[in-house]
């Protein structure tokens, strides 16, 4: 394993374990994919450093028990959003 895969990889866990934000959003923010972000926590992380794979393996697990609760909110508010310019639409007209 190359060493700035390495250096990436114990960035982006100790990176998810302080903020505790999902793998999207830290994939946009360190300009990788996903699947590289999962793979670096799930795959390459515990061979690195086994006690810190541990936390993230607790955060992502959490993340994904509460995906449902957050997909139901995301699309509550977008009909919220549809339905309030549709309101504005039709009064203005």
């Amino acid at each position: 394993m190359h060493d700035y895969i390495k250096e990436r990889t114990i960035k982006i866990g100790k990176y998810i374990v302080e903020t505790r934000k999902t793998v999207r959003v830290i994939a946009k923010e360190f300009g990788v994919s996903k699947s590289t972000v999962h793979k670096d926590l799930t795959e390459r992380l515990p061979e690195i450093n086994p006690e810190l794979a541990n936390e993230v393996k607790f955060i992502l697990n959490h993340h994904k028990a509460i995906r449902h609760l957050r997909g139901g909110e995301a699309t509550k508010k977008k009909y919220s959003l549809q339905s309030n310019r549709e309101k504005s639409t039709n009064s203005a007209g």
